[in-house]
């Protein structure tokens, strides 16, 4: 049996609230366990654990850290979600897309400006074809 179970990123953010409402309503997180000023996330096999504090918002047009999240199917998951991605600011959602790399994904922009990214490997029959 292994002893790591998963990593769980600390997110900065201004406004908890609002990193709660977006993480949330937006891509179907939930919320175990909630203090003032910090909050545990998770969905499936992923956590992540938001601790509000000021001075944290990115500048217009620079993004911070993007947040790799690994899923099956990035497509099913974009379905899914698709309803409320519907909901942001333009230009704050991408993908799904195939890029060079191999990786076919899906990026969104959070409120504090982190790059969420989920993203699957490119099957390797589908890269040989292309």
């Amino acid at each position: 049996m292994t002893n790591f179970l998963q990593v769980t990123p600390f997110l900065h953010v201004a406004d908890l609230q609002k990193a709660l409402d977006f993480f949330t309503d937006i891509l179907g997180f939930t919320v175990p366990f909630r203090q003032p000023g910090y909050a545990y996330i998770h969905r499936e096999t992923v956590g992540f654990r938001l601790l509000q504090t000021e001075d944290c918002e990115a500048t217009p047009g620079h993004r911070r850290f993007a947040y790799y999240i690994d899923v099956r199917d990035v497509d099913a998951l974009y379905a899914e979600l698709k309803p409320k991605l519907d909901t942001l600011p333009p230009g704050d959602v991408h993908g799904p897309a195939d890029k060079p790399y191999h990786q076919r994904e899906l990026l969104v922009l959070a409120p504090d400006g982190e790059l969420i990214a989920f993203g699957m490997a490119i099957p390797q029959a589908e890269v040989a074809k292309a």
